[in-house]
């Protein structure tokens, strides 16, 4: 990695290198946000279908 960090210095592109690694900075949270929310929505969806289970199971009868 240093001899691209290297070349990309020499051949002046900073700017270029930056904005790169803003970029894979950003995906990688975005990629970790999402996987977190998916996460979170199974956790929800198991809740309210535990809950529908015991509603039916003990649930008053009409």
């Amino acid at each position: 990695m240093s001899e691209v960090t290297k070349l990309i210095a020499e051949r002046g592109d900073l700017a270029h290198l930056a904005l790169f690694l803003w970029a894979s900075g950003a995906s990688a949270m975005l990629w970790f946000a999402l996987r977190e929310l998916t996460a979170a929505n199974e956790r929800f969806d198991t809740f309210v279908r535990e809950l529908a289970r015991f509603n039916h199971t003990f649930g008053r009868e009409e």
